[in-house]
């Protein structure tokens, strides 16, 4: 009998200062998500002990997979072969869920000392890095890497794609932005294409999908079965298992959902960092909500003065119950 086709794959993309452990567990327990992959681990001039690992990922200490079963790699961001070698090396006795390389990161400052998306006029060292970092690390661990089209134009994307590819990565996710485009619209997903259609591995598009309809766009457009989920994830936490049913939202039904979601990670935010930080990481999570919700719009409308837990708790509260969350 023939085998059954693949099903589309969705992964929760690594955002910086935003999809930490927390929104990590919220996120993936509403469904939907193959894998998901943390925010970059910063490798620069040492071996980093075990704890720098389960800082960021905490999931190392179940399996490296979240509550709800999925699947966690950490992502390393670097320049030097070597070092990000030894550190994958280090990590591997964690028996991570696997390993991506960071050559995305649009930040000036990460830029400014060789790391993410600054590194893309340099195909021969990302080859470089991939290769002895898949040297360093057990085969049954996956090694993947993301990357922009480039750093002012897409010139040498292919270079990179390529180069990355034979250095041994198996799964390459690309972010169709170059890196002077930041977060931009619109997204660049013909150039995906071009990679899509060339590369024997398996290609991951990224970028710019915030709706149901965008994500069958993006797939149309580039070719790719699989879709990495950004900020669009964070702005609709249903996104996933929207995709997944192949339905349009209800905004009633969904924003009872959602703030039981808010709650939820409300709860575990202000375990993790101090009464002060708290609100501001809630703030930051509705702030992209209002884009798909208008409860969101009028519950951060409410809280964004408020400057304590202690003070956002009761607002947060009564939003909540009239919600039914």
């Amino acid at each position: 009998m023939p085998s059954s086709p693949i099903p589309p794959r969705l992964i929760l993309a690594p955002m910086e200062g935003l999809a930490d452990d927390v929104l990590r567990d919220v996120l993936t327990r509403a469904g939907g998500y193959d894998w998901c992959v943390t925010e970059f681990v910063r490798v620069s001039a040492t071996l980093l002990p075990h704890s720098a690992f389960t800082r960021i990922s905490p999931e190392l200490l179940n399996a490296s997979r979240t509550r709800a079963g999925t699947p966690v790699r950490i992502q390393f961001l670097g320049s030097d072969p070597d070092l990000l070698a030894a550190n994958a090396a280090h990590v591997a006795k964690l028996n991570p869920a696997g390993i991506d390389l960071n050559f995305g990161c649009p930040t000036p400052l990460i830029n400014r000392n060789r790391g993410g998306a600054a590194l893309l006029d340099e195909p021969e060292l990302l080859q470089r890095i991939a290769a002895t970092v898949r040297a360093a690390i057990p085969g049954n661990i996956p090694l993947t890497a993301k990357m922009r089209l480039g750093i002012s134009d897409t010139s040498r994307a292919l270079d990179c794609a390529r180069a990355l590819e034979a250095g041994g990565i198996q799964e390459l996710v690309v972010h169709a932005r170059t890196k002077e485009d930041g977060y931009r619209p619109p997204a660049r997903w013909q150039a995906v294409a071009a990679i899509q259609a060339t590369l024997r591995i398996p290609v991951i598009a990224n970028g710019e999908v915030w709706t149901l309809a965008d994500y069958h766009a993006i797939r149309q457009a580039t070719g790719c079965a699989d879709v990495m989920l950004g900020r669009g994830a964070v702005a609709d936490p249903l996104l996933a298992q929207r995709i997944r049913a192949g339905a349009a939202s209800d905004a009633l039904a969904d924003w009872h959902t959602v703030s039981g979601m808010i709650s939820d990670f409300w709860s575990q935010v202000q375990t993790k960092v101090l009464p002060s930080q708290s609100p501001g990481r809630l703030k930051q999570w509705l702030g992209l909500m209002r884009r798909s919700y208008p409860q969101a719009d009028k519950l951060f409308l409410a809280l964004r003065e408020l400057r304590t837990a202690r003070d956002v708790d009761p607002v947060l509260q009564r939003h909540l119950a009239a919600a039914g969350g």
